[in-house]
């Protein structure tokens, strides 16, 4: 399909509006992050550009609508911000009834299109223009606009002191007159941005870490952070995979799985973060080891909302087995929306930047790699080849 360019002053889009306004929704479902904070009103307040935010949008995270006020924004309701608005900015995908309601034609969020394809081409065919940040190409241009990284690593930390509030014993080793307390022992499944921070924040606690991942142009970061690479030989090549992890070959999978099974029976934490773009979290902990680890051992599972590492994860839910919790949780960068939503503003700020000119108008360059590659629906066309492969599938 061949590129497009659009310049389109906002005028044209709205004819009784000269001045583009971009609308911040209150997320619903329990989310407790915000698209925006008042602090980075500023920024789009350079470009001419106006910002409306449902009423209550940041309180979860601490930003109050004064706040926002103050910065300039206009505090109104949620349907007003639907029918003002010329960009619709929100962390999770709209409602039917927001759809329904939504005078604006850009959408703006974390559509998780390879999943939702369905929502997508719904979008599309009522001729919305959706930009889904988490299709953003991994590339080093892109590092400031990566909100995959950023949220990354707010789980990443998040879940090692998850673990630690659950887990029953002490994480760094102790010598008392009473006795000695040996180190608790962490084994991470992924070393991509959630695995690394854990290492990192792991270590801080003193716990003694072990890290799998089928990649292994990653055993020099973790072990420069003080964790011992578990290596299993044979992986495919995920050089290309934007720092995911890939299918393997059912040789490599049954090697890889004896190794886990070694470190799983020794491990007291256990922090999943395996995850393959577009499929089914690859299952890497079965009933046979759950059932080889220590009583009171811990297991967080990032990877819960695409079905988990272990054969037991529940997303939003703890379960247990043989003793061992399981816990699965995708978002707990929300547990921390303060800096949350600080960092995923920034982000979002940074690509509006790319789709926004200097005099207030909209600039969707699709020869941009970037806004090329986060744009999955344009003019009722899907334009991302692989959520246009799933819907034909």
């Amino acid at each position: 399909m061949s590129k497009i360019f659009y310049l389109v002053p906002i005028a044209y889009l709205h004819p009784l509006i000269l001045v583009m306004t971009i609308g911040v929704l209150k997320e619903t479902n329990g989310e407790t992050r915000v698209s925006l904070l008042p602090e980075h009103i500023a920024v789009l307040k350079k470009h001419g550009v106006n910002v409306v935010i449902e009423n209550a949008a940041g309180e979860n995270a601490f930003a109050f609508d004064t706040a926002y006020e103050t910065a300039a924004a206009k505090c109104a309701s949620r349907n007003e911000v639907l029918q003002q608005a010329d960009i619709i900015l929100s962390i999770n995908a709209l409602s039917n009834t927001d759809i329904d309601n939504c005078k604006a034609k850009i959408l703006f969020g974390f559509y998780q299109p390879l999943f939702n394809a369905a929502n997508i081409k719904s979008l599309s065919e009522k001729n919305f223009t959706v930009f889904s940040i988490d299709m953003l190409p991994r590339t080093t241009r892109a590092q400031s606009m990566d909100v995959l990284s950023s949220q990354a690593n707010i789980a990443g930390y998040k879940a090692v002191l998850l673990a630690a509030n659950l887990y029953p014993k002490y994480f760094p080793m102790f010598m008392t007159a009473a006795g000695s307390i040996p180190p608790a022992k962490m084994l991470i499944l992924g070393a991509g941005v959630a695995g690394l921070q854990a290492i990192a924040t792991a270590k801080r606690l003193g716990a003694v870490v072990e890290v799998f991942d089928t990649r292994p142009q990653v055993k020099e970061e973790v072990m420069s952070l003080g964790a011992k690479f578990v290596e299993v030989e044979g992986a495919a090549d995920a050089a290309k995979a934007g720092g995911y992890a890939v299918e393997q070959t059912e040789e490599f999978m049954a090697r890889q799985k004896a190794r886990i099974a070694e470190s799983v029976s020794k491990s007291d934490i256990i922090i999943c973060t395996a995850a393959i773009p577009g499929k089914k979290a690859p299952v890497l902990i079965t009933e046979e080891m759950l059932h080889s680890m220590k009583s009171g051992s811990v297991i967080i599972d990032l990877a819960a909302s695409t079905g988990g590492n272990t054969s037991h994860t529940k997303n939003n839910d703890t379960v247990v087995v043989n003793a061992v919790s399981i816990i699965g949780n995708s978002n707990l960068a929300a547990n921390m929306p303060s800096d949350a939503s600080k960092l995923y503003g920034k982000n979002i700020l940074n690509f509006l930047q790319l789709i926004i000119t200097k005099e207030g108008e909209i600039n969707l360059n699709f020869e941009d790699d970037l806004v090329n590659g986060t744009c999955v629906a344009h003019g009722g066309v899907i334009t991302n080849e692989r959520v246009a492969a799933l819907l034909n599938a």
